[in-house]
């Protein structure tokens, strides 16, 4: 199988089906680019699939800022994504306990029913994974959680301790897809992958092909050394999405993502 000789021990040390199932995605596409799609309008975030689909792995969501979201455009949009191979990836930050979050899960959105992916912190607990994967259950569908270990924005309290204490009770936890580390530093990522080891998978925001700082605090990084460091997953949004040919710029962060897998792997 492709996907267990590029991940090597990556594949072989993750049990969680959505894990697996990110691995196979990305090497029938050969990308590990998700798609930040910030876009507040049903058409914007068609456009994107329609654009960049082809070059990448995930799509990552924000259902609550979308303007003219409604349920029957929302199944469309999720359909489309299915149909162009993408995880979507709900960027919720939930943060509460088991069971609220279980309920969160569900609500007007239902997130539940058609999302791949969540973000979580653990400041609430271990708890929380277990509601969000039984939001999952409630519904038949697997999915996979991951936890904020770093961030990439200026002035963030996620300090050395906590993410210690993130890292050794999300490797616990077989509901875990893995942890959020900091793409646009290097040096902190490869010190997450070393404490992570490989039982887990590592998704970066804060890459962009043009290194620096950006709006609001935001730093970026290059995506093959954030790859390199030990990224699996580079997340990728102004990059693509503000650039003059967004099929063209998404195509060029596959390339750069998929080279430097094979480029660890060596």
């Amino acid at each position: 199988m492709q996907a267990e000789r590029v991940w090597g021990r990556r594949w072989s040390e993750n049990t969680l089906v959505m894990a697996r199932k990110y691995m196979e995605v990305a090497c029938r596409k050969q990308t590990l680019v998700c798609l930040a799609a910030d876009r507040n309008t049903m058409a914007g975030l068609f456009e994107l699939i329609e654009k960049v689909g082809s070059s990448i792995a995930a799509l990552k969501t924000h259902v609550d800022l979308v303007d003219d979201w409604t349920a029957e455009s929302w199944d469309r949009f999720c359909k489309a994504a299915q149909d162009a191979d993408l995880l979507i990836f709900e960027d919720r930050k939930f943060a509460d306990i088991g069971g609220i979050s279980r309920k969160q899960m569900a609500g007007v959105y239902n997130i539940r029913a058609w999302s791949d992916l969540v973000t979580a912190h653990l400041i609430s607990g271990p708890d929380i994974v277990d509601g969000l994967q039984a939001g999952w259950s409630d519904v038949g569908r697997n999915g996979g959680v991951l936890l904020l270990a770093q961030m990439s924005s200026r002035g963030n309290l996620l300090k050395p301790e906590y993410t210690s204490q993130v890292v050794a009770k999300g490797k616990a936890h077989e509901g875990v897809f893995g942890f959020i580390g900091n793409g646009s530093r290097p040096e902190e990522l490869a010190l997450l992958r070393e404490a992570v080891g490989d039982g887990k998978l590592i998704w970066t925001p804060g890459v962009n092909l043009a290194v620096g700082d950006g709006e609001m605090g935001q730093r970026y990084g290059d995506p093959r050394e954030a790859v390199l460091a030990g990224s699996d997953c580079i997340i990728v949004g102004s990059g693509i999405h503000k650039a003059e040919n967004p099929a063209q710029q998404a195509q060029a962060y596959a390339e750069a993502s998929w080279n430097a897998l094979i480029e660890r792997n060596k």
